[in-house]
């Protein structure tokens, strides 16, 4: 039996998000985030596609001379995050790994002279790119297994491509169905520590860090629900790169890889309103990798980093 990616997404982690109700209300003017909503919206689509483990491009998990594959069999702890500890703290998590698919993809990656490794120690820190996602679509509750790739630092966009199609040849050989989730924003720019919000609802997207980013972010989702990934990778290094998106876009970089690269024409769904995050442009959207008009996930040859 070959296995098969059954979904992906890029998914929002912002930690607003992981703030109580009320609070967030208060900072939406009276309204929620719609990215909540979008929870519940991505869960569904989740739970549709019966996935055996989920792996989390984590754009918050920097890594240095290798794409890393966390290959732990079990995680538990709380979460204290350094970059915003005054509301992200306390957090409860406790979930599985698949050891079987890191190693997996660790040798497909060497077989091809490339740069994913596997690697397991219990004192690893997590990221709230991983546990923020893990909480808010429920992933502890359906005992799924999740298994995070890190975003390495010193690469060009083609390597995440490459480092993605070993991921996805990786999952091909198994007999897994997976779940794919890039985590992170598009466009990354913060506004200043005494920035003033132009409309009231800080969450509207008149709040992110410009114009020009809200326009470049809108075009690029335009391209994904059309399915026209090629063209987002064209405009790659003279728009994308230079804004930047999160992690130099690591994330929906390597989950496209995975599914396809330059000839998938998988089309985006989008699960919630486009949303301010302190300057940065976010957005759930889902690509339907079971769809009839999606592309062969082919291997995309052997070149490597």
């Amino acid at each position: 039996m070959m296995g098969q990616i059954v979904g992906a997404a890029i998914a929002s982690h912002h930690p607003g998000l992981m703030q109580c109700e009320e609070f967030r209300r208060a900072m939406g003017a009276g309204e929620d985030s719609d990215l909540i909503a979008g929870y519940a919206r991505l869960r569904e689509r989740i739970t549709a596609a019966k996935p055996d483990v989920v792996v989390i491009f984590d754009s918050h998990w920097f890594t240095t001379g290798y794409h890393l594959v966390d290959g732990g069999d079990h995680y538990e702890g709380t979460y204290l995050s350094d970059e915003m500890p005054w509301y992200l703290h306390g957090v409860p998590y406790r979930y599985r790994g698949h050891p079987e698919l890191a190693l997996a993809i660790e040798a497909v990656s060497r077989e091809r002279g490339g740069f994913n490794r596997a690697v397991s120690h219990p004192d690893l820190g997590r990221h709230y790119a991983t546990v923020n996602l893990i909480k808010h679509l429920w992933l502890e509750l359906s005992d799924l297994p999740v298994v995070t790739a890190s975003s390495c630092q010193n690469c060009d966009w083609p390597h995440f491509v490459t480092s993605g199609e070993a991921i996805g040849e990786a999952i091909r050989r198994s007999d897994l169905r997976v779940v794919l989730l890039a985590s992170g924003a598009l466009s990354h720019k913060f506004n200043g520590i005494d920035w003033k919000p132009k409309h009231p609802r800080i969450f509207h997207e008149s709040n992110v860090s410009s114009p020009e980013n809200v326009v470049s972010d809108k075009g690029a989702i335009e391209l994904m629900q059309e399915g026209r990934h090629d063209l987002i990778l064209d405009r790659w290094n003279d728009e994308y790169r230079r804004l930047p998106w999160e992690a130099f876009g690591a994330h929906y970089l390597q989950m496209l890889g995975a599914i396809g690269g330059t000839e998938c024409r998988v089309k985006g769904e989008a699960l919630s309103e486009y949303e301010n995050a302190r300057g940065t442009g976010n957005i759930h959207v889902w690509f339907d990798t079971q769809a009839s008009s999606a592309a062969p996930a082919a291997a995309q040859g052997e070149g490597a980093l």
